[in-house]
């Protein structure tokens, strides 16, 4: 099948809560981002998110990380596709060292997985 991976910085505008706290909300959007490349891949069509049959909060995600996102297609319809995806926190932020210290994540943290199912057009 296939996977496609997008890297992304959490901007501190999109911190929502104490400890700058960002809402998962953002993984799954990130989510939707990447099912879109995937769909443009497989299909040539920016395809339609149609549900989630799995959301699993694992760990925070806080401005200032970078976080990497996967999406592997794990089934093929006529029209859907079974996409598991994975958000991972690859750097985060030191605030303890200085304000723009930051380190390397290794082994990178697991904040979000997901399973989800997009539409694409009919053949024509």
């Amino acid at each position: 099948m296939i996977t496609v991976t997008h890297k992304r910085y959490v901007p501190y505008s999109h911190a929502h809560y104490a400890g700058n706290l960002v809402d998962g909300a953002y993984a799954l959007a990130a989510f939707g981002d990447v099912a879109t490349e995937v769909c443009i891949r497989l299909d040539g069509d920016e395809g339609l998110f149609a549900s989630y049959s799995d959301v699993q909060f694992r760990a925070p995600m806080r401005a200032g990380d970078v976080l990497e996102v996967t999406a592997t297609v794990t089934r093929m319809g006529n029209r859907s596709r079974t996409i598991e995806f994975e958000a991972r926190v690859v750097c985060r932020g030191r605030p303890d060292i200085s304000e723009s210290a930051a380190q390397v994540l290794d082994p990178p943290i697991v904040a979000v997985t997901a399973v989800g199912t997009v539409v694409v057009p009919a053949k024509k």
